[in-house]
């Protein structure tokens, strides 16, 4: 999994006074739990914003006061009304220790049901999944080549190796539904049979 460096510092101090002065100047209220004592600092937007602008998740390295702690984010508290991120909590990674983090998913292959009409409908974007850090892969890529109209896959036909996925199995991740263009076509089909089935015995008796 990729990797981004996130930069903060140490708080001098704690509480709701210091913390509305952080966030005056741009600088977010954050705590990094985990293997022992948490430590709270404060991190600009700005270093937060590759995090939360994009569909892609990290593993960051996250530099406190020039101390580098691997870690995952855990969860963004946003303001009610304005775009801002009011804290932030931070978990350490330790190598030997599974985390739980949500994964994007990536939809590999063009689905032989959509060359037959039908159409693609993702219904999941993301799975929960538990593993050891080294194990992670930057997205659970998912295979649709096979997947027909009428078809789906769902989270019990997926299976990663070393990664625990957590989501419920029956949740459909992808399915190839039925188009009207699809249903008309089929119809047609069925139509033209029928009138071949009609006139084929009249066309015996005349031979």
């Amino acid at each position: 999994m990729k990797t981004l460096v996130v930069k903060g510092q140490k708080r001098k101090s704690l509480g709701k006074k210091e913390a509305k002065m952080l966030r005056s100047q741009e600088l977010v209220p954050s705590v990094l739990y985990g293997a022992g004592e948490p430590v709270h600092f404060s991190v600009p937007f700005s270093e937060l914003r590759l995090l939360v602008y994009t569909p892609h998740v990290y593993l960051i390295e996250l530099d406190i006061d020039g101390t580098v702690y691997p870690a995952i984010v855990q969860d963004i508290q946003w303001h009610a009304v304005e775009e801002q991120a009011v804290h932030v909590d931070f978990l350490k990674i330790e190598d030997n220790k599974k985390i739980k983090i949500n994964l994007p998913i990536k939809i590999v292959g063009l689905a032989k049901g959509i060359k037959a009409g039908g159409k693609l409908k993702t219904n999941l974007r993301h799975l929960k999944v538990k593993a050891l850090a080294k194990d992670l892969p930057d997205a659970i890529e998912v295979n649709v080549t096979k997947l027909g109209i009428g078809h789906s896959i769902k989270v019990s036909d997926l299976s990663l190796k070393h990664i625990e996925i957590l989501d419920k199995k029956s949740n459909v991740v992808v399915a190839v539904t039925v188009t009207r263009a699809a249903k008309s076509a089929a119809g047609a089909v069925v139509q033209e049979e029928d009138e071949v089935g009609e006139t084929a015995p009249e066309e015996s008796a005349n031979e």
